[in-house]
């Protein structure tokens, strides 16, 4: 019975399989056929330009396209480097020495990348960071070729 069911589902899947690459010939096909009916087509025509400004009303509607797209934003308080023998013996307690100074700013970075620096506050128990300095776009550029 089981081997009834396996079967089935191996025929379903050639079907499908069978369906898709029939598709794809037509797709295949008629790009070939339009191909051969229109060989003055540029692709140019086909492709939008990037090297032309485009309309700043436009600008609006293409970065809504992007604005749900979720980034993980981190606050890096130091760093350190440690031997996997001392990081096997840390226990509650234990006070792991990093490489930022107290009263020094933070770092704030997006997906990996530094964005800002700020200074830790608390507000309603709750930790936060007020920005003092936000790096600008040339100089995140400059960094990334570093």
């Amino acid at each position: 019975m089981a081997e009834d069911n396996a079967s089935q589902d191996d025929d379903a899947a050639m079907d499908d399989w069978a369906a898709a690459m029939a598709e794809q010939a037509e797709v295949e096909a008629t790009a070939t056929e339009t191909a051969g009916a229109a060989p003055s087509m540029q692709a140019a025509d086909i492709f939008e330009r990037f090297d032309t400004p485009q309309i700043a009303g436009n600008t609006s509607g293409n970065i809504d396209m992007i604005l749900d797209i979720p980034v993980t934003l981190t606050v890096e308080l130091g760093r350190t480097k440690i031997a996997i023998r001392s990081l096997l013996q840390l226990a509650q307690g234990s006070v792991v020495e990093l490489d930022g100074l107290a009263g020094e700013p933070m770092d704030v970075l997006v997906n990996g990348c530094l964005i800002a620096q700020g200074e830790v506050v608390v507000v309603n128990d709750k930790f936060g960071i007020r920005l003092t300095d936000i790096i600008t776009p040339a100089e995140r550029i400059r960094r990334l070729h570093k």
